[in-house]
C-alpha cells in the first residue's frame, strides 16, 4: 500500500478479524464505533458506482445547506462588532481606549473557555441537536446586546457568545469525518467554510442599509437585533432537519445507511465513537502534529483581527468615508469566497500531496499582503487596500489545515482533543490580534500590521514542517510494507476494521496521511 491508496474511494466489505491480530491496540482502545454493528451488516453488500454516487449526493443534499448557513450565521454574529462599530456603537456602550480591542479578544476568551468542555459535550451527545441547540442560545445572545450600556455589559456579552460559537468549528470538522470520505472533505469544508467571505459581502451589504435608516433605535442596535433573530429562526429549522449519525439518518433508507457508514469506512478513522479514552487522551499529547497544529492556529489567527473586528477600522484609517468602509469590505469578501471554493476543488480533484502545498501557495499570498501594509505609505490608500485583500487568502490556508484533523487523525478521543488543541491555539491568536491594534498609533496602526507579517511567517514555517512530519512517516510505514510485501486484501480490510475499533492512526499500520 502506498501513501496516496487513502486517496482512492472504495466500499469496502468488513472481515471478522481475530481479535489475538490486534495486539497492538491497548485495552483503552477496544470502544466499538457507535455505528459498529451498521458497518458489519454491510459485510454482503453489493452496491454500484452509481448507486453510492447517489448516496452521496442525498447526504450532500442534507448536510452541507445546513453546515453552510450555520456557519455563515456564525461569523456574521462574531464580527457583528465590526458593522456595529461605525454606528456609534462605542459611544452608545461608553467604550474608549482599548475597550473595542479588548472585546474582540474576550470573545475569544469565552471560545478558550469552552472549547474542551464542548469537544467533550460533542463526542458524548447526539451532535446535530447538540450544535442546533447551541445556535439558538448564541441567537439570544447576540439580541440582547442592545441592552448592554458599558463595558463590564458587553464584555460579559461577548464572552458568552464566544463560550457557545466554540461548538461550531471542531463541531463541523467532526461532520466531516462522520459524513465523507477523506478524498471528499475538502471541496465540502471549503464550501461551508467559504461563508465567511458571503458573511463578509452580505455583512457588508447590510452594514451599509443599516446607514440609511434614518429613525428608530439608535443604527448600531440594528445589527444585532437582525442578526440575532435570524440565528435563532435558522436553529430551530437546524434541531428539526440536522441528523446526527448515518445510523440513526432518517432521511436515508436502511440500505443507503449501510452504504454511508461503509463508505466512510473506507477512511480508517470509524465513523463516532461515544467513549472517552484515556490512551487517545495520552496519546494526543505525545503525538508532534498536535503541538505543530497549535502553534500553526497561533501563527493564522494573529492577523484575523484586521479581517474580522477591526476591518472598518482598517479601512476607515485608509481614508475611506463611513460608507465606504461598509461596501469597501465586499471584493475581500469575494476573494475570499473564490480562493477557497478554488482550493478545495483543487485538493479534491487532484488529491495527491495537493492540501499543503495549496496551504503554502496561500499563505505566501498573505504575507506579500502584510508585507505591502507595513511597506506601502500611508497616502497610498488604494494600494494598502489591495494589500489587505491579498490577506483574505488567510482563510484558504486555516481552513485546510482542519482536514489535518478529519483527515489525519484516527481515534475519536484523539481527534477531538487534536482540534480542540488546534483551536485552542486559535483562541490565543485571536487574543493577541487585537491588542496589536494600539489605540495611540491609529490610523497607522503599525505594530498591527507587523504582527500579521510575523504570524503568517511562524504559519508558513509549521506547513512545511507538518508535511516533513507526515511525508517522511508514510515512507516509513511504506518501507515496512514492502519488506513484509504488497498488502493483501485482508490487510486492508484490517486497517478498516481497526479504523472501526477506534484505534489511531499511530497504532494502526495500515493507515497514511493525506499530504
Amino acid at each position: 500500500m502506498t501513501s496516496s491508496d487513502l486517496e482512492k474511494h472504495v466500499v469496502q466489505s468488513p472481515v471478522q478479524l481475530d481479535p489475538n491480530n490486534l495486539d497492538e491496540i491497548s485495552a483503552a482502545t477496544k470502544h466499538r464505533d457507535d455505528n459498529y454493528e451498521l458497518y458489519k451488516a454491510s459485510r454482503d453488500l453489493e452496491t454500484d458506482p452509481s448507486e453510492v454516487k447517489r448516496v452521496l449526493r442525498k447526504v450532500d443534499y442534507r448536510i452541507v445547506p445546513i453546515l453552510v448557513i450555520t456557519y455563515m450565521l456564525q461569523y456574521l454574529d462574531k464580527n457583528s462588532i465590526n458593522f456595529a462599530s461605525v454606528y456609534g456603537l462605542k459611544d452608545g456602550t461608553h467604550l474608549v481606549g482599548q475597550d473595542y480591542a479588548w472585546l474582540g479578544s474576550i470573545f475569544y476568551f469565552g471560545y478558550l473557555f469552552s472549547q474542551f468542555p464542548s469537544g467533550y459535550l460533542l463526542q458524548r451527545l447526539p451532535i446535530g441537536k447538540f450544535l442546533s441547540i447551541a445556535t439558538i442560545c448564541w441567537g439570544i445572545i447576540l439580541i440582547t446586546t442592545p441592552a448592554c450600556s458599558s463595558f463590564a455589559g458587553m464584555a460579559t456579552n461577548r464572552f458568552l457568545l464566544g463560550a457557545l460559537e466554540a461548538t461550531v468549528n471542531p463541531g463541523f470538522v467532526l461532520m466531516m469525518s462522520i459524513w465523507y470520505t477523506s478524498a471528499e472533505q475538502p471541496l465540502r469544508l471549503e464550501i461551508y467554510y467559504s461563508t465567511n467571505g458571503v458573511a463578509t459581502m452580505f455583512g457588508g451589504l447590510i452594514g451599509y442599509a443599516v446607514g440609511h435608516i434614518k429613525s428608530g433605535l439608535q443604527k448600531w442596535m440594528y445589527v444585532f437585533l437582525i442578526f440575532g433573530s435570524i440565528s435563532i429562526v435558522w436553529g430551530v429549522v437546524s434541531l428539526i432537519v440536522l441528523p446526527d449519525l448515518p445510523s440513526t439518518a432518517k432521511f436515508l433508507t436502511e440500505r443507503e445507511r449501510l452504504i454511508a457508514v461503509d463508505r466512510v469506512a473506507a477512511n480508517r478513522q470509524g465513523v463516532k465513537n461515544h467513549h472517552f479514552s484515556r490512551h487517545q487522551a495520552i496519546q494526543t499529547f505525545q503525538d508532534p502534529k498536535t503541538y505543530i497544529l497549535f502553534v500553526m492556529a497561533v501563527g493564522a489567527q494573529v492577523p484575523n483581527s484586521a479581517l474580522t473586528s477591526f476591518t472598518s477600522i482598517v479601512v476607515g484609517s485608509f481614508g475611506f468615508d463611513t460608507l465606504g468602509t461598509q461596501y469597501l469590505q465586499i471584493p475581500g469578501g469575494a476573494i475570499q469566497f473564490i480562493a477557497l471554493i478554488t482550493g478545495g476543488y483543487i485538493c479534491t480533484r487532484w488529491p495527491t500531496n495537493t492540501r499543503c502545498a495549496t496551504m503554502v501557495v496561500a499563505n505566501t499570498i498573505c504575507i506579500i499582503g502584510a508585507g505591502l501594509l507595513v511597506g506601502l505609505p500611508s497616502d497610498n490608500k488604494w494600494g494598502r487596500l489591495v494589500a489587505l485583500w491579498l490577506c483574505y487568502f488567510q482563510s484558504l490556508g486555516f481552513s485546510l489545515s482542519l482536514t489535518m484533523v478529519s483527515s489525519n487523525v484516527a481515534g475519536y478521543t484523539k481527534k477531538q482533543l487534536t482540534g480542540a488543541i488546534l483551536f485552542t491555539g486559535y483562541c490565543v491568536g485571536n487574543i493577541i490580534g487585537p491588542q496589536t491594534f494600539i489605540d495611540a498609533e491609529k490610523p497607522g496602526y503599525h505594530s498591527a500590521y507587523i504582527a500579521m507579517l510575523v504570524g503568517y511567517s511562524i504559519k508558513l514555517s509549521m506547513v512545511f514542517l507538518l508535511y516533513a512530519y507526515m511525508y517522511t512517516s508514510n515512507k516509513k510505514r511504506d518501507r515496512e510494507q514492502a519488506e513484509r510485501g504488497t498488502a493483501s486484501a485482508d490487510e486492508e480490510r484490517e486497517a478498516i476494521e481497526k479504523g472501526m475499533l477506534d484505534v489511531t492512526e499511530l497504532d494502526n499500520r495500515g493507515f497514511r496521511y493525506i499530504l
